[in-house]
C-alpha cells in the first residue's frame, strides 16, 4: 500500500522530525519550525490518507511571482483536473500557517490538490517569514503581489481574474483576510481591493489586537490595529467561510464571530462553522494548542467538506 499517494518522502520527513524533536526545548528556531509543520500536518492529514491508494496528482508548475532583495518568491500552480466549460477556471491561492515566522508553500500542497481536483487552478504561495528585518507587513505585501501576478497572468493560466479565492490557515488566514479588508492598494478583482474574491479560512488570526506574538513581530513598525483584519471589514466584502474550534486559545472564536458579524452587517456572506470541544486547528489537546496537535478527524473532514461545498456554491455549480 502506498500511503499519501506517491509522497513517501513525507514519512521520511516525519522520521527525521522524531529525532529533531529530542532537541525541542534546546532550540527556539527548531521549536518554531516543528510547530508550524505539525500545524500543517494536523489540517491536511485526513485528506492525504483518504487518497492513499489513488494516483497522485501531477506536480505543480513553479513560477517566480516577485523578487525581493534578490530573493525569488515562488508560486506553485496546480492545473484543474477538469477544464472549465467557459474556458477559464476559478482559482484559489493558498497561504500556509506557522505564526508568520515558519512554514513553506509545500505545506499547502495537499489542500491545493483538493481544489484542483474539483476544477480550480490552485496556487500555493511562498511569502517572506518574519525575522528581525522582515515583519508580517512584508508578508502581506507578498500576498498582494501574488494576487497581482495571478491576475496579470490570467490569460496564460486560463484563470478568471474575478474569481480568485484565498485559502488561509492560522497566520495564513490573517494574511488572506488582510488582503481582503486592508486591501492591496489597487482596484483589481470583483471587490476592487486587489485581494481575493472569496475567503476560505481555517482557525484564522482575524483579530490580532491582543496577540502579543504578532505585536512583537511588527517590531513597532505600525500599530497592531492597523493590521488586524476585523478592524478593517469593508461595507462590501467577498463571501467568507471560517472553520473554527470553540476552545481555540490562539485564534479565539470571539475574533471569528466579530469578523463574521461585521461582514454580514454590511450585507455580505460569512459562514462560520464552529466545532465544539476542539481548539486551534480543531485539536482535541486543549492543554497544549501550540505544538502538540491532535486534530479531531471527524471535525477536520467535515471542515474540509464544508469549505469545498462553499466554493462550489459560488463558482462550480
Amino acid at each position: 500500500m502506498r500511503l499519501w499517494g506517491s509522497n513517501e518522502r513525507h514519512f521520511k520527513m516525519i522520521s527525521s522530525l522524531a529525532q529533531l524533536a529530542l532537541r525541542w526545548r534546546e532550540n527556539r528556531e527548531m521549536r518554531r519550525w516543528l510547530t508550524g509543520f505539525f500545524a500543517c500536518f494536523a489540517v491536511t492529514a485526513g485528506a492525504a490518507f483518504a487518497s492513499a491508494q489513488t494516483t497522485a496528482a501531477p506536480d505543480p508548475v513553479e513560477h517566480t511571482y516577485r523578487t525581493v532583495d534578490g530573493v525569488p518568491l515562488k508560486a506553485f500552480v496546480f492545473a484543474p483536473a477538469t477544464a472549465s466549460s467557459g474556458g477559464r477556471s476559478p482559482a484559489i491561492l493558498l497561504f500556509h500557517g506557522g505564526g508568520w515566522a515558519a512554514g513553506a508553500a509545500d505545506w499547502t500542497f495537499t489542500n491545493a490538490r483538493r481544489y484542483a481536483g474539483i476544477g480550480m487552478t490552485a496556487i500555493s504561495v511562498q511569502y517572506r517569514l518574519s525575522t528581525e528585518k522582515v515583519s508580517p507587513i512584508d508578508a502581506l505585501a507578498d500576498v498582494c503581489g501574488a494576487f497581482q501576478w495571478v491576475r496579470a497572468q490570467s490569460s496564460a493560466l486560463r484563470i478568471d481574474p474575478r474569481r480568485i479565492a484565498a485559502h488561509g490557515v492560522s497566520a495564513g488566514g490573517h494574511l488572506a483576510a488582510a488582503a481582503a479588508t486592508i486591501g492591496c492598494g489597487n482596484t483589481e478583482g470583483a471587490f476592487g481591493t486587489g485581494g481575493p474574491d472569496a475567503l476560505l479560512l481555517w482557525s484564522p488570526a482575524v483579530d490580532v489586537s491582543k496577540d502579543g506574538h504578532f505585536r512583537r513581530l511588527l517590531g513597532g513598525r505600525a500599530p497592531v490595529e492597523a493590521y488586524s483584519p476585523v478592524e478593517h471589514v469593508r461595507p462590501r466584502m467577498p463571501p467568507v467561510v471560517i472553520v473554527q474550534g470553540d476552545q481555540d486559545t490562539l485564534t479565539p472564536l470571539s475574533g471569528a464571530r466579530r469578523f463574521c458579524e461585521r461582514v454580514t452587517a454590511g450585507g455580505g456572506r460569512c459562514d462560520l462553522q464552529v466545532y465544539p470541544g476542539v481548539g486551534h486547528l480543531l485539536t482535541r489537546n486543549l492543554k497544549n494548542q501550540e505544538d502538540d496537535f491532535d486534530p479531531d478527524p471527524v471535525a477536520r473532514d467535515d471542515g474540509h467538506a464544508k469549505q469545498v461545498a462553499f466554493i462550489r456554491s459560488l463558482w462550480l455549480r
